[in-house]
């Protein structure tokens, strides 16, 4: 069976590879961009399997079907939240939410080789499915965290967040007025909950708020280096493969 992966994350491709390897399923290959798969399926027999990711460094994955004819069996790897997946559940769509279970994996994977022949699937309208996650009518976000200090919880406005990052397995959150406090989510999840207008997730250790950038500076290896107006412990960096999706994000 032909197997592939489509991801941007790297170390998440690599990570579900070796877990479908214990599967005794083969991924040989793995694509990370929007761009990048267009060109693969159209120079390549398609795969009978695909493991999707949505959000890609270029763009959402959807992209893909808008210029290439793809009839593969797919199972989506999202962090997206329960509404956005009710769009999967409509279509008869297998998915696995982030970070992937070793036992939700194996479900679906067996789902899949059960599942109808080829010619009687379900065609799916992908256009419904991108119109339900880029534009959900009832989609709200986070506006307030709350903190621990010392023996008490204090509240935290999203407006007075600079920044969010992770250190020492741990996530932080950076206030305007220069204090840093522990939370109890991950950046994963986080990049979910906020409003996306307003906070980008530069790399896998930062998410910025757009009102919190003080300067911008060209970095080595095409990257940005991002100015915030009172975090200084480390320096911020906008990953490689991010740096168009950030402009863009800017604008």
């Amino acid at each position: 069976m032909k197997v592939i992966i489509i991801e941007d994350e790297k170390p998440s491709a690599r990570r579900l590879q070796r877990m479908l390897a214990q599967l005794n399923l083969e991924a040989d290959v793995m694509l990370h961009s929007v761009e990048e798969s267009i060109t693969w399926f159209q120079n390549n027999e398609h795969p009978e399997l695909i493991f999707l990711d949505i959000q890609l460094s270029d763009g959402l994955s959807f992209e893909i079907f808008e210029s290439v004819n793809i009839e593969s069996a797919i199972i989506f790897t999202t962090a997206y939240d329960e509404y956005a997946l009710k769009a999967f559940k409509l279509n008869s769509i297998d998915y696995l939410l982030k970070p992937i279970d070793e036992d939700d994996l194996e479900l679906a994977v067996e789902k899949f080789k059960t599942r109808i022949p080829k010619q009687e699937q379900v065609v799916l309208d992908f256009n419904e499915i991108k119109n339900l996650l880029v534009n959900p009518l009832d989609r709200t976000y986070k506006k307030r965290f709350s903190v621990q200090v010392g023996q008490h919880l204090k509240l935290i406005n999203s407006d007075d967040v600079e920044c969010f990052y992770s250190e020492n397995k741990g996530t932080y959150l950076h206030t305007t007025s220069g204090r840093n406090y522990l939370l109890n989510s991950t950046l994963d999840q986080l990049e979910q909950e906020l409003e996306p207008n307003a906070f980008y997730r530069i790399n896998r250790k930062f998410i910025v708020n757009i009102n919190a950038i003080n300067d911008m500076v060209n970095y080595t290896n095409s990257r940005l280096e991002i100015k915030l107006n009172s975090y200084k412990d480390n320096q911020v960096i906008v990953a490689r493969e991010r740096v168009k999706s950030f402009k863009d994000w800017l604008e």
